[in-house]
């Protein structure tokens, strides 16, 4: 009995040292696409960042496709906790839906490369899986936003008039906008400090849209 459990222990620590490798190997993706294109990431400079051998990084996945299998799913799961947060506080539909906007630019902020992946992918010819794992990352982040205008409308905060969905368009495309130009004038450009002062020209838009 007393082998039986020494070994089940040991089990459970590898599978958790294994489950360690795989997040690191999703956090060196992330960190290295700060650095360069996404498509010149190889297997080989993953896993010199996160200090194991070539040979190692592949006993954590099968293949190269794997690893950007679960940096789709690790982006996913954070652009999701990231609109949850936002929408848990409650509070009028504008009222989230501007915290939502900061609270997309300050994850951006702080993962400039996630923008980079996602972009990168939506670019190349549609098909493949990680091309519909990133529209259906975009898509859902859009319609989330766009029912939230739909709820502003409903309440009287946004004219009738306003077309949801290019307004979700917009707030969308005004990220990315932010997105590029820090990346345009990184050093110059607090994207923080720029959403401050953008949302409520954003509002304006919005609130200025004829029936």
């Amino acid at each position: 009995m007393t082998k039986s459990l020494i070994e089940m222990d040991r089990t459970v620590r590898v599978r958790h040292s294994a489950e360690e490798r795989r997040e690191e190997a999703v956090d060196a993706v992330i960190e290295l696409s700060r650095e360069r294109s996404p498509e010149g990431i190889t297997t080989q400079a993953i896993a010199e960042r996160i200090g194991v051998t070539h040979g190692a990084l592949f006993r954590h996945f099968p293949d190269k496709a794997s690893i950007w299998m679960a940096v789709f799913g690790w982006l996913g799961a954070q652009l999701g906790r990231v609109a949850e947060t936002a929408f848990a506080a409650g509070g009028e539909p504008l009222a989230i839906l501007e915290r939502l906007f900061h609270a997309q630019i300050a994850f951006v902020a702080s993962h400039p490369g996630v923008p980079r992946i996602l972009f990168h992918e939506l670019q190349r010819p549609a098909g493949s899986a990680l091309h519909g794992l990133a529209r259906g990352i975009v898509g859902a982040y859009r319609e989330r936003v766009k029912a939230l205008i739909v709820q502003a409308k409903a309440g009287g905060q946004l004219p009738p008039g306003l077309d949801e969905d290019a307004a979700a368009v917009l707030f969308v495309g005004t990220v990315q906008g932010l997105v590029v130009q820090s990346t345009l004038f990184s050093g110059e450009l607090d994207m923080r400090d720029a959403a401050r002062r953008v949302f409520p020209l954003l509002l304006d838009g919005y609130r200025g849209a004829s029936a």
